[in-house]
């Protein structure tokens, strides 16, 4: 699963459109953007990411959590690592997507 989503934010980041960080993540879920969102679960204090499932659940948005956020950074095209990505538009994302 985890190697899908990072697939998936790579195809979108370069067809499509995402949102990085949890700051950006966290409006485009409430706006009602976000396709998918991606969370890295090494953040630390966790409390960080902590909203964003129950914001993704309240918004019948899908996500998934990946190991490493210095793994997430790279997938967004990033020097450093981030908590979260969203995927605002999937591009050619979209069949990786279905499949999570």
């Amino acid at each position: 699963m985890a190697d899908e989503a990072y697939e998936a934010v790579e195809l979108a980041r370069k067809t499509g459109k995402i949102r990085k960080g949890c700051n950006e993540v966290t409006k485009a879920l409430e706006k009602g953007e976000a396709k998918l969102v991606v969370i890295a679960k090494d953040v630390q204090p966790p409390e960080i990411t902590m909203h964003l499932p129950l914001l993704c659940k309240e918004k019948g948005t899908k996500f998934v959590h990946v190991d490493s956020k210095e793994q997430l950074g790279a997938s967004a095209g990033l020097p450093v690592g981030t908590a979260a990505i969203a995927i605002v538009t999937e591009g050619e994302a979209k069949e990786i997507i279905k499949k999570i």
